[in-house]
């Protein structure tokens, strides 16, 4: 079983990502800005992260800049409702794994969970 961290300050993404994962099995926990999920990643140590991008505070590029300068190689799936290209390409080179338009596809969501998830076996 895998922990999970969804950070997101909608509370209706948030819970509905939630509700998809909730299903799988796997422990979530959940943060509501940037700076609350640094906090989290450091006490709970997550397995895996879906990460919203536009937040009050840190946003989601300060979180994954965060991860980056830390070496921290945790599997970041990021959900956006922006969908430019020069979007996507920035979090992947800030390391991110996946990009998720929201509000995201329960079958997209436990697809991308599925690779992660692998992803992060194969560098641990």
């Amino acid at each position: 079983m895998a922990r999970i961290l969804v950070t997101d300050d909608s509370t209706f993404i948030r819970r509905r990502t939630c509700t998809i994962l909730n299903r799988t099995g796997h422990e979530i926990i959940e943060a509501t800005n940037g700076n609350h999920c640094l906090e989290i990643m450091q006490q709970d140590k997550p397995d895996l992260l879906f990460l919203d991008l536009v937040m009050p505070g840190l946003d989601g590029f300060g979180v994954l800049k965060t991860l980056q300068d830390a070496g921290n190689t945790i599997p970041v799936i990021v959900l956006t409702a922006d969908i430019q290209d020069a979007v996507r390409d920035e979090c992947m080179q800030l390391g991110a794994h996946t990009f998720l338009n929201k509000p995201p596809a329960e079958a997209a969501v436990l697809a991308a969970l599925t690779d992660a998830l692998a992803e992060g076996e194969r560098k641990a």
